[in-house]
């Protein structure tokens, strides 16, 4: 039985980090909205996450500076001071998350499944989903909001981008065709390897593209487009540290494609309906690769993850991780261009 038959009056969701993560929740959120359209929205969000996520619509947003440590949820709970949700659907297992629940009035609180409630989540839940099958972080979402009493449907975003940060990529790209690469990943091990982006894009550009290298303002991302460009031949235009989160969605809905390793620009692509050529070796892509780009990924996570931890993937724990500074390197770059063949082929038939 679904916890509600019929529409919530009002829902709270925790999700504070990370981007691709964030991206996920977007849909689950906005499937409830189009089932509940009377259901008020608040969602508890990292500070980061919400510059992309400004002006959602029909959804208050509560920012969590988590550097700000315990000041930062006292700020959460003045904010929600003296109300109290249907339900607080709790969606990050990270032990700071839970502890900022604990100032959050609601008659559910909902969790993970205990099998999958990491860092003690079920000692701050009374609900608990179902589901431990789901692989991908996007269905477990889903399986919340199911649980809620959402039928589960295919899963649509609309973000809040703006006319001028579509006019912004509208000036940045022009009316070529693009491919966007987005190498820089979490941490720096889960990158490939610089020389290796340069070749790709070399290719891409014998085949007409323009490439445009995008990231963050992080000294290491832009140290990292720099040793792509200055090993690539061909000329790239860097947007790395030049866009906001806002204009690198609308620089990413208006590529042909993007090449990125597991990385929160890879999952804005898919929201924008871009295709994704992800490349993969520390996680299983199954669980955090481009949604709707699975079967086009490019990864060695299946090899790596069964000789690291002596069993088949299909036996080890859900967030089971590979670890090694040598593991995108297993990747070379003929694979990467043959599968980018591949998707784009899918593309135009």
């Amino acid at each position: 039985m679904p916890l509600f038959t019929h529409a919530p009056r009002s829902l709270c969701f925790l999700r504070l980090s990370a981007i691709g993560d964030v991206c996920h929740a977007v849909a689950a959120i906005q499937a409830v909205q189009r089932h509940w359209p009377q259901t008020q929205i608040t969602w508890v969000v990292g500070k980061v996450e919400a510059q992309l996520l400004a002006g959602l619509d029909g959804v208050e947003l509560v920012v969590f500076d988590k550097k700000a440590g315990l000041v930062g949820m006292r700020h959460v709970w003045r904010q929600l001071k003296g109300r109290r949700f249907d339900a607080l659907v709790h969606m990050q297992i990270a032990l700071r998350a839970s502890l900022l629940t604990v100032g959050i009035g609601a008659r559910y609180r909902v969790g993970f499944h205990r099998h999958r409630a990491k860092e003690g989540q079920w000692l701050f839940t009374n609900k608990r989903i179902p589901d431990t099958q789901s692989c991908h972080v996007l269905d477990s979402f889903f399986a919340f909001t199911q649980y809620l009493g959402v039928p589960v449907t295919p899963p649509q975003w609309q973000l809040p981008l703006s006319e001028d940060d579509h006019a912004f990529a509208k000036v940045q790209l022009g009316d070529k065709p693009t491919v966007v690469i987005s190498p820089a990943a979490s941490k720096d091990e889960r990158n490939w390897l610089p020389e290796r982006y340069a070749q790709f894009a070399d290719y891409a550009v014998g085949k007409g593209y323009q490439v445009v290298l995008c990231g963050s303002p992080a000294a290491r991302e832009k140290t990292l487009a720099a040793r792509i460009i200055a090993a690539a031949n061909a000329p790239l235009v860097n947007l790395v540290g030049q866009t906001s989160l806002k204009q690198l969605a609308a620089v990413l809905a208006r590529a042909d494609a993007v090449l990125a390793p597991d990385s929160g620009p890879a999952h804005m692509a898919t929201t924008q309906g871009t295709p994704v050529l992800g490349l993969y070796g520390h996680s299983n892509p199954k669980r955090t690769g481009p949604y709707n780009n699975l079967a086009d990924v490019v990864s060695v996570y299946e090899t790596f993850a069964e000789q690291q931890h002596g069993k088949p993937v299909e036996q080890l724990a859900w967030s089971t991780r590979v670890k090694g500074d040598h593991v995108m390197a297993a990747i070379d770059t003929q694979q990467v261009i043959d599968a980018f063949e591949n998707m784009m082929a899918k593309q135009y038939h």
